[in-house]
């Protein structure tokens, strides 16, 4: 018995499907979050007047990342679903043709003519469907859309990195506002990039440096608006 018999590959494709949605609802729940609150801040409101605006701005992106998530991931499912009920009839209408179609995928990778069409005659007993949305359409079950897992992973996400800069607004004073929830908003934001950099298997250092500049440039863009707007009140 080899190897890995005992211990199958894992591969971090497999995580595609919720990391991304994962990394982008914290990410967008944190930047957002804090924006809002450095921007109202720094136009000097009350602390309960920041701290309602940052509630409000939990539950309205959380619910937005969740809808927007869910018809995005539904549209690419539909695409999914029609194109393999067009294989699907292909293959009962003309599965010879099917299995050509299917050798000259693998003979275009390398493999030799003959044996190219053996493997796909043998795919297509096995499983027809399974073997062309894999390698015809590049539809595999790592990838293939779940709008439902992506829409409840962006909204709870983007709650979780909502909690940081709220908490801040909780225990800081008024005055101090600006500086905490922007200076623990960006180290969140490294945390974040770090830990989804990870679980990817990506670079930490690109993925930190990338998440915490946009990150920044958002919250003092929000900052200067709301200084802005406040010193005209």
């Amino acid at each position: 018995m080899s190897r890995l018999d005992h211990h199958p590959e894992r591969h971090l494709v497999a995580r595609i499907g919720w990391l991304r949605a994962a990394v982008l609802g914290a990410n967008d729940g944190l930047v957002s979050t804090a924006s809002l609150i450095v921007g109202v801040a720094a136009a000097q409101t009350d602390k309960t007047g920041i701290l309602v605006a940052g509630v409000a701005g939990l539950v309205a992106g959380a619910m937005s990342m969740a809808a927007g998530e869910y018809v995005s991931v539904s549209s690419q499912s539909d695409t999914e679903n029609a194109d393999l009920a067009r294989e699907r009839a292909e293959l009962e209408t003309d599965p010879e043709a099917e299995t050509r179609e299917l050798a000259a995928i693998y003979r275009n990778r390398g493999v030799d003519p003959a044996v190219s069409l053996e493997v796909a005659r043998q795919l297509m007993v096995h499983d027809a469907l399974g073997a062309h949305a894999r390698d015809e359409l590049g539809i595999s079950e790592h990838t293939s859309a779940r709008p439902i897992q992506a829409a409840l992973t962006s909204a709870a996400t983007f709650a979780v990195g909502a909690v940081l800069p709220l908490a801040v607004v909780l225990v800081a004073p008024v005055s101090l506002l600006v500086v905490l929830v922007s200076g623990s908003a960006i180290i969140g934001l490294a945390l974040l990039g770090g830990l989804g950099a990870r679980a990817g298997g990506a670079g930490v250092l690109r993925a930190v440096m990338r998440v915490t500049f946009w990150g920044a440039f958002a919250m003092g863009l929000t900052a200067g608006i709301g200084h802005i707007f406040g010193a005209v009140i």
